[in-house]
């Protein structure tokens, strides 16, 4: 914030008495006549991005001392919504008739009106700031004369009317994309253009389509990216190699997953005296072909990140780039940027250096290879492999293992949360959805990224220079308490000593549910009761990780934050400090670049998270009726969570539909229990349910318990309560 902004704020907070015009603001500060009309503009500025409110009389105050919020809606797909006003103050609940005509999305402002429920305030939207929608994804329906455009997201309540002659070549059913030219107001709905026809709804490359342009992901190059990347050589040339160490001798290998076409980083390791471990983790160079503002690093930071999708990559940069030469591939030349670290036998980093570098990969490992010779010691893969690869195999393991006891020792939280795999057919329909493996071999290189993330953040501190961090907040008292209390339930508890807690309480908590049924049910809660991490120029430590300082180096062709870090890493190498300019340079920048990219994360993961729901729906669609074994992972008072054991697919056994008792729920035990059987539905009751229905818009699974009496009957009458006769 600008320094007059910030002064500006100050005043409007402790000296203020009433909501000001912009000539009462100015006549209280102390400003030359050149500064007062940069002021104006500044405070209309502030006004439109929510720090300050218009009132009428074109009088200004700080929302909170008018009793407003301005916040981004996130509407409930039930109607309802809630705003978050960004100053510290909860979350303000709004009535789904109190939203008026919000999107959701919108930045609006809030009047709070009473606390509602649970002390939580609640109020209604008197002002929509900002539209975040101009164009929507929906199926189009035919009318009378007009068209009418459904949004795929359910959060969207609003239908787009479609006026005679807008619609284009759509047919009724198809997937398209409207765009917004009048939105909603009190009495009117919508209204738009088609510009997009995506296809046929059971299209599966129209779902991924349809994703993307929900949540508003690039999809293609532009010509003039593609025509800079064209110019990349695809090869290691003699004059690339001046300035770099030579480690193509080195057995280095890259180890991932079956399907990875994009190689990143590179490990090698070798024993050194006195049970020491030397590791070598080397990164694709990528700013050595992408340098800052030209068109491919513009659509890199646009993009922020590649997106993964079951069976489809939306890549960060162009193929020729994080396919081919920025791709650490195997028997190929290839440049890197180099941690090379020693650690001692109880895996502490005694030594870093950090440089450009050549290498050579000697094998593309996949993680399945690597768990055939450190978990099942099958002897035709360590044969397959020959030399001394299955060896160095097993120094990482004994790293990795060291790595990991390190971390947990100092409050690293490891959370075991399954991920599920899909797995399509040629024509990309899910065929099965398993529960991911994760074995040591995931472990290995998880461990040496992280220990290379930290040794680089460290070098950079020291070195005093600016830095994108990646940091993660301790969380909330309230969370942590609500948290202790949850466990509690389940007779387990952690320290919570003021408004802190050490993450080694944590990890403690962590270590004792393994292997628990209600493991995984303690896993997500405590993950939902933690802060998002994101990327920030300050440094506030990675709670979860116990790690100060902390950054991400280990990715850059699917991350933009790492290439920022090799840059700045690159040009501390090459000078030994920053100059002056270029940190003052970063420091303008690198708050802006925190912001986009943890935006760009966040849209990333929304989008992959929602057709994962979709597949799985999918899946289970052309499985209505069957039945199928399953525990339940969760319990809530309006049902209970059931994860099948076949399939790793979670769905809902409502409480409306438990048909033979009345079931209440009892939170300090985490159970339904019925009223007159007494029958009993806790986390790691094994259950037997049949698939009644699935929701592919809403992305919902809802399952019934198979040995309940046929719907239609009617439940059982409650106990009657009986006394004993009174005596005449």
């Amino acid at each position: 914030m600008p320094v007059f902004a910030a002064e500006l704020v100050e005043f409007l907070e402790k000296r203020a008495r009433q909501p000001l015009t912009a000539r009462e603001i100015l006549g209280e500060l102390d400003l030359s006549r050149g500064d007062r009309q940069e002021a104006v503009r500044l405070i209309e500025e502030l006004a439109r991005e929510g720090t300050l409110v218009r009132l009428k009389g074109n009088r200004y105050a700080l929302p909170r001392r008018v009793n407003l919020a301005i916040g981004t809606v996130s509407i409930h797909r039930d109607g309802y919504g809630f705003v978050a006003p960004g100053d510290g103050r909860p979350d303000v609940f709004i009535p789904a008739r109190f939203l008026r005509e919000a999107m959701h999305g919108d930045r609006v402002a809030v009047r709070i009106e009473h606390a509602g429920r649970f002390g939580k305030p609640e109020g209604r939207v008197i002002r929509v700031l900002e539209r975040v929608h101009q164009t929507l994804v929906g199926r189009f329906e035919a009318g009378r004369g007009f068209g009418y455009v459904v949004p795929a997201d359910p959060r969207l309540s609003h239908d787009i009317l479609i006026p005679k002659g807008a619609a284009g070549t759509a047919r009724p059913g198809q997937i398209v994309v409207a765009r917004i030219d009048t939105y909603p107001e009190r009495n009117r709905m919508p209204e738009g253009v088609i510009v997009e026809v995506l296809g046929e709804p059971d299209d599966p490359e129209v779902e991924i389509l349809a994703i993307v342009h929900k949540h508003g992901l690039p999809n293609r190059f532009p010509a003039e990216v593609l025509e800079a990347a064209a110019q990349v050589p695809d090869r290691v040339r003699p004059e690339d190699l001046a300035g770099r160490e030579d480690l193509r001798e080195l057995p280095t290998v890259t180890i991932d997953g079956e399907t990875a076409k994009d190689f990143d980083d590179a490990v090698a390791v070798r024993r050194e005296k006195g049970q020491a471990i030397r590791l070598w983790v080397s990164i694709a160079d990528v700013g050595h072909y992408v340098s800052e503002g030209s068109p491919v690093d513009r659509e890199a930071y646009e993009r922020g990140t590649s997106v993964y999708f079951p069976g489809r990559c939306i890549p960060m940069l162009p193929e020729n780039l994080s396919n081919g030469i920025c791709s650490l591939n195997p028997e190929v030349e290839r440049l890197a940027m180099t941690a090379e670290m020693v650690f001692d036998a109880q895996g502490n980093r005694i030594s870093s250096r950090f440089y450009p570098s050549v290498i050579r990969s000697r094998a593309r490992l996949t993680y399945t290879e690597v768990a055939s010779v450190l978990v099942e010691r099958d002897p035709a893969a360590i044969s397959r492999l020959g030399g001394e690869l299955p060896v160095q195999l097993e120094t990482m393991e004994l790293l990795a293992r060291r790595l990991m006891a390190m971390r947990r020792r100092r409050g690293s939280l490891d959370f075991d949360l399954p991920e599920a795999e899909i797995v399509l057919d040629l024509r990309g329909r899910p065929e099965n959805i398993v529960r991911a493996e994760r074995t040591i071999a995931h472990r290995v290189i998880e461990e040496f990224m992280l220990a290379a993330n930290e040794a680089v953040a460290s070098f950079l501190v020291d070195k005093g220079a600016p830095l994108l961090f990646r940091v993660h907040e301790p969380p909330d008292l309230e969370k942590l308490q609500a948290f202790q209390e949850f466990v509690g339930h389940f007779n387990y508890g952690f320290n919570l000593s003021g408004s802190r807690v050490d993450p080694a309480e944590l990890q403690v908590l962590l270590a004792e549910v393994e292997g628990r049924p209600e493991e995984r049910m303690i896993n997500q809660v405590l993950l939902r009761s933690m802060k998002q991490a994101c990327y920030s120029p300050d440094n506030s430590g990675h709670f979860g990780l116990a790690a100060d300082p902390y950054c991400h180096f280990t990715s850059p062709i699917r991350r933009y934050p790492d290439l920022v870090v090799h840059r700045v890493l690159r040009q501390v190498l090459t000078r030994g400090q920053l100059p002056p300019g270029q940190k003052s340079h970063l420091e303008r920048e690198l708050p802006g670049q925190g912001e986009q990219t943890s935006h760009r994360e966040r849209r990333a993961m929304e989008a992959e998270r929602e057709i994962v729901e979709l597949k799985k729906c999918q899946f289970m669609a052309g499985r209505v009726g069957e039945q199928f074994d399953g525990i339940v992972s969760g319990v809530q008072p309006f049902g209970v969570f059931v994860e099948l054991k076949e399939y790793f697919v979670e769905g809902l056994v409502h409480i409306s539909s438990l048909t033979d008792d009345f079931y209440h729920f009892e939170e300090d035990l985490q159970r339904l229990i019925g009223e007159n059987r007494r029958r009993e539905l806790q986390v790691g009751s094994g259950v037997r349910v049949s698939v009644k229905n699935v929701n592919l818009e809403r992305r919902e699974i809802d399952f019934v318990l198979a040995d309940l009496p046929e719907e239609g009957r009617r439940r059982p009458s409650p106990r009657r309560k009986t006394g004993r006769r009174r005596r005449a």
